[in-house]
């Protein structure tokens, strides 16, 4: 009897390996194998026709020295960053404050208010394209005008290209923040509250003291999430100036870096260049995170 449970344990461990054996191989050709090949792929001559030649450390080179579109498209995602990530948390928090009061039809505000999430953003910026239309085709520009303003070529302006983008960025993403920091403040202990409210705190005491203290911990993860997927933003850009001499708009005015990635590497097909600036991207993103991270860094006091 002892003998066929061993053999009845080692036939469920065989099974289980067979059931993590799948899984295990996806993630190795779709996830962990690539990062190896493109890591190889950084330090050479690849255009997917003719092999790889190897080039050493020519590719970053030329990327942080001889490249000007890198650093426009750096700058342009810094403006990005500093722009929507800021304002975006600071318009989510409001909101989510002023949901978590005693309001009627709560659950329809935040159903409102989270519905560009769950949109595909391909789909939201077609949307907000035909929005920015130039002449008198557009929404926006045919209110200003009924306001007796002149048209704005939103996408068509080296000056508004990126704004427009960043508006609709943060329109885009407020939901999805609201709803993390409606999450982190119900972990805040009400009573806490009711205590203040019996020393005579009004609300903006109670806000100052109470709630951002306790939410620092979310206001932490929303900002380092905020920070990253608006370091990565591609496809607004794509979507918004493809159509305005290529990608990045007018004078490449809303070229970002993920953007720059997929010109050289999937339009001009120049994948050890691709790669390279795919790790430089890679190393910026950890270096800022980690920097952010510790400016950050608080306890939370109860």
């Amino acid at each position: 009897m002892e003998k066929e449970s061993i053999l009845h344990k080692i036939n469920k461990q065989k099974i289980s390996y067979l059931f993590i054996a799948l899984p295990a191989l996806l993630f190795f050709v779709f996830q962990l194998a690539p990062v190896f090949i493109s890591f190889f792929w950084s330090f050479t001559e690849y255009d997917v026709i003719h092999p790889p030649r190897f080039v050493g450390l020519s590719n970053y080179v030329n990327i942080l020295f001889h490249d000007p579109l890198f650093w426009i498209a750096i700058r342009n995602t810094a403006v990005y960053v500093i722009g929507v990530v800021p304002i975006g948390i600071c318009l989510s928090l409001i909101l989510a404050v002023a949901i978590d009061q005693q309001i009627k039809f709560k659950n329809f505000f935040k159903s409102i208010f989270f519905l560009p999430t769950v949109t595909a953003i391909i789909a939201v910026s077609v949307i907000w394209k035909w929005l920015y239309a130039g002449e008198k085709y557009g929404l926006l520009n045919h209110l200003l005008m009924k306001l007796g303003f002149h048209p704005v070529d939103w996408l068509a302006s080296p000056t508004w290209t990126l704004p427009s983008i960043m508006i609709m960025s943060v329109w885009a993403g407020v939901g999805y923040n609201m709803i993390l920091f409606l999450a982190g403040l119900q972990t805040i202990p009400h009573v806490m509250y009711e205590a203040a409210e019996m020393d005579g705190a009004g609300f903006w005491k109670k806000f100052s003291h109470i709630t951002l203290p306790l939410l620092k911990p979310t206001i932490v993860f929303v900002a380092m999430m905020s920070f990253i997927f608006s370091f990565q933003v591609f496809e607004q850009v794509y979507i918004m100036t493809s159509g305005q001499g290529g990608i990045g708009g007018v004078l490449n005015s809303g070229l970002t870096i993920v953007a720059y990635l997929y010109d050289k590497g999937f339009q001009k097909f120049q994948m050890g260049y691709a790669s390279a600036l795919a790790y430089i991207i890679f190393l910026m993103i950890f270096i800022l995170t980690m920097i952010n991270k510790r400016l950050m860094k608080t306890e939370v006091e109860y």
